[in-house]
């Protein structure tokens, strides 16, 4: 599994380092180096809606309030049910 995390202007300014961060360190945290790759990217035109966060197709808005709730709903949900 790829989760892209938008490092574009307007998602820096909004925290994108703080969700980089923190999904670095749940991944760690479950051990999960081996299945979950991080990777970054330049504006996805969609600035408006917070911190992008991309898996698949799928569009995610997060903050550092958010991140982990993301994590154990989209990334540890799929990864269990695999």
């Amino acid at each position: 599994m790829t989760i892209t995390v938008c490092l574009g202007s307007a998602c820096h300014v909004k925290g994108s380092h703080f969700v980089l961060e923190g999904l670095k360190s749940l991944i760690k945290l479950h051990h999960l180096e081996d299945q979950v790759t991080l990777a970054g990217s330049f504006c996805t035109g969609n600035c408006q809606k917070g911190v992008c966060v991309t898996i698949g197709d799928q569009l995610f808005s997060l903050n550092s309030d958010n991140t982990k709730d993301f994590f154990e709903k989209e990334v540890l949900a799929k990864i269990n049910a695999a």
